[in-house]
Order: C-alpha cells, then sequence, then structure tokens
C-alpha cells in the first residue's frame, strides 16, 4: 500500500478543496471548502450547473440588492457541499462568514440559514459541519448549536487556550492549523526550515489530541493547514486530517512505511493536568501565546479578504444574469 492507503488505516483523512474530480480521485471520508476554494471551482466550466442554480435560486427567493448575494453564496457553497456529499460517505464542511467571528448572535443566524439551505437539498444535517472561527463568540455560537443537533467545527485555531475551550463547549471537531503555525516559527526564528521532530505544529496538534484523549472529551481533532507530507505523516493517530490535493498526490505516490504516531493508549498514560477555563481564564491564557493572537487575527483577515472576492464576483455573476 502506498502511504495515502497506510495513513488511511490510523486516520480519517479528509480533502480541502472545493474541486470535486479531486475528491473523486482520492475518495477521503470527509471534505472541506472555504470561500477561495469555492472562488476557484466556480470558476471552472464543468461547474458552470452548480452556479446557475444558485444564481436562480437567489433570484427566485430574495429581493435584489446585498441580500440576493449573500444568498446567492450560500446557496453556491451548499450546491458544492451536495455535489461532494454525493462522493464521499462521511460530512462536509461549510463556513460561515468570517464577518461574523466576534458576533454569536450572527454566527447562529447564518449556521441556521445554511443547514435550512442543506435541509431544502435533501441533506440531512449529521452530514454537515457548520465551520466557525475559534473565537470565543465563536465557541458560544457552537456550544449552543450543538445543543440543537447543528455540528460544528472549530477553525483558525492555533492555541491550547482555544482548544479547551472548544472540548468543554462540546463541540463536534477542531482543525487546528500546523502549517500556519509552522510559518510563524520559521519566520520568528529566522530559518529556512524546522526539522520535523521539532516542528510546533505537529508538537501543538500533538498536545491537544493527548489532552483530549487522557480526559476523554468526545471533541475531534482534525489536523490542518499542512505545508509538507511529513507535517501529515507525524499525525498519523489523531482523528483526522484535512490535505490539499497536492499532498493528497505525493502521499499517494509514497511507498513510505506508516505506523501510528498518536495513540488513545499513550495518551491516556500522559502526566498532563486538567484545567478549567471560563471567559477571562481563556482570553488571559490565549493572549500569553503570542504566536496564536496574531495567527488568529491574521486568519480572519485572510477568511474575510477570501469571502469579500468571492462576494464581489457573486456581484458581478448576479449582474450580468439580470442584464441578459
Amino acid at each position: 500500500m502506498n502511504a495515502l492507503e497506510q495513513l488511511k488505516k490510523f486516520t480519517v483523512v479528509v480533502a480541502d478543496t472545493g474541486d470535486i474530480e479531486a475528491i473523486s480521485k482520492y475518495r477521503p471520508q470527509d471534505a472541506t471548502t472555504n470561500p477561495s476554494l469555492l472562488f476557484k471551482a466556480a470558476q471552472l466550466p464543468q461547474y458552470r450547473p452548480l452556479v446557475e442554480e444558485a444564481m436562480t435560486f437567489a433570484t427566485a427567493n430574495s429581493p435584489e440588492g446585498a441580500a440576493r448575494t449573500e444568498l446567492f453564496m450560500d446557496k453556491l457553497g451548499v450546491n458544492f457541499g451536495t455535489e461532494i456529499l454525493k462522493l464521499i460517505p462521511g460530512r462536509v464542511s461549510t463556513e460561515v462568514d468570517a464577518s461574523h467571528s466576534f458576533d454569536t448572535e450572527g454566527t447562529l443566524k447564518k449556521a441556521k440559514e445554511l443547514i435550512a439551505l442543506y435541509a431544502k437539498a435533501g441533506v440531512d444535517r449529521e452530514r454537515v459541519l457548520i465551520k466557525i472561527a475559534s473565537t470565543w463568540e465563536g465557541i458560544r455560537a457552537a456550544e449552543r448549536l450543538e445543543k440543537e443537533g447543528i455540528h460544528c467545527n472549530l477553525t483558525l485555531l492555533f492555541s491550547f487556550a482555544q482548544a479547551v475551550a472548544c472540548a468543554e463547549a462540546k463541540v463536534t471537531l477542531i482543525s487546528p492549523f500546523v502549517g500556519r503555525i509552522f510559518d510563524w516559527y520559521k519566520k520568528s526564528k529566522g530559518v529556512a526550515d524546522i526539522s520535523i521532530d521539532e516542528d510546533p505544529g505537529v508538537a501543538s496538534v500533538s498536545r491537544i489530541y493527548t489532552y483530549y484523549k487522557k480526559y476523554g472529551y468526545a471533541t475531534q481533532v482534525m489536523g490542518a493547514s499542512f505545508r509538507k507530507a511529513e507535517q501529515v505523516l507525524m499525525l498519523t493517530g489523531t482523528d483526522l486530517v484535512t490535505v490539499s490535493p497536492e499532498l493528497l498526490e505525493k502521499l499517494a505516490g509514497s511507498e513510505q512505511s506508516v505506523t501510528p504516531r498518536l495513540t488513545v493508549e499513550s495518551a491516556r498514560a500522559a502526566d498532563v493536568p486538567k484545567i478549567t477555563l471560563d471567559e477571562k481564564a481563556y482570553r488571559f491564557l490565549h493572549n500569553e501565546d503570542a504566536m496564536a493572537v496574531e495567527k488568529l487575527s491574521e486568519g480572519i483577515r485572510l477568511f474575510y479578504a477570501d469571502a469579500r472576492k468571492l462576494e464581489k464576483w457573486a456581484q458581478t455573476t448576479l449582474s450580468k444574469a439580470n442584464a441578459a
């Protein structure tokens, strides 16, 4: 078996792409999308029917202007998610606009709107994860959504404080960003690379996994934002990993032997203290991690910029359709 096939024996592999053809090729368990991926995929001619259906839906169900553009973007994401679910046995993650990152009520409203669109498309909510930024406000929204049976993927997770708060909120899944942590420390140290054994992104996910399994939290850990295949393999045994098509191809082309690096047994034997965080303790502990503070803020800005790029394209697309 190649490295990807071996990895799948120990860890659920998620495709980090909106490219339906790539998902069809690599057959992951789950998939996740974001505005940047949707923007790229929507330009391709083979996905034109999904775009046109979203335009028709938005035109029929919303007045002109910002509301119609917003509905078009939401429906487009749901259309891609629905098509992806035809190819995979698991779940698809669909993102709440980053503009709601510090707005608990806004996040709740948008999450419920997305779930309603999936329901209209005949997709059960059990197959959908609502992707939310791991701010204190986002975590509180996810806690309430989970109680209503709407499952959440907490993204842009960089600090141990974020991970603990998510577990205590009983969210379904977290996405700690291995590659972006790696990038920050590489820049901070002024080095061209960091050895895989000292990789801070890998170490962060390993710490979170150990803590969760040690104390029996049900929240799943999904390593994300990988820069190299070695980072993925160093987390073999974690609940899930979300991987780009480029790295999936590298893993599929490798014959490297793959064995679990993380296990429940080793986690349970670890000597790590349990902590509990209220809002004050969370904010202080998160603030102590300079990397996490910087990368969370930057990540929200980048996600917001990606969403606005998709929004601008959506406005242009709708205007052309209305003029035709």
